[in-house]
């Protein structure tokens, strides 16, 4: 069990080196594009979820890391869906979102959109896109 726990403080410690330190979280960027699920597994293997902002000090935060870990990149996935009932977003635990950041008009995708997206040119603002359609993300990662 002490091995489990060192190997897992570990881990956080090598993606906070590779990634950035946001409160008790750590964000590590992609390298490629994947459809939502893709990057969701990705995420889920390294031992964290595609990221979840929940507040605009997270929001910010992401902001600047995109900026900095994906330039060029207008887009990215984030852990928050609508697949199990159309307009009821949750994040990809299933856990109610309390906090929401929807660009105007959005979202508008209706049941042939139930992903979310990040938005670097609506500073931050979030859009549903095709959850199939191919994205860089952001893995989040919380600090025990």
């Amino acid at each position: 069990m002490i091995l489990i726990l060192q190997m897992r403080k570990l881990r956080h410690i090598e993606v906070c080196l590779r990634g950035t330190k946001v409160n008790k979280k750590c964000y590590l960027a992609s390298e490629g594009l994947k459809h939502f699920h893709e990057a969701n597994e990705d995420c889920i293997s390294k031992g964290g979820i595609l990221v979840i902002p929940r507040n605009s000090d997270e929001i910010n935060a992401l902001r600047d890391y995109g900026k900095r870990s994906l330039p060029g990149v207008n887009d990215f996935w984030l852990g928050i869906n609508d697949m199990v009932t159309e307009g009821k977003f949750v994040d990809v635990n299933g856990a109610a979102i309390s906090f929401l950041n929807w660009d105007s008009a959005q979202p508008n995708g209706g049941k042939r959109e139930n992903c979310v997206l990040f938005s670097q040119s609506a500073q931050g603002k979030w859009s549903d896109e095709v959850c199939r359609s191919s994205k860089r993300y952001i893995c989040e990662f919380t600090i025990p």
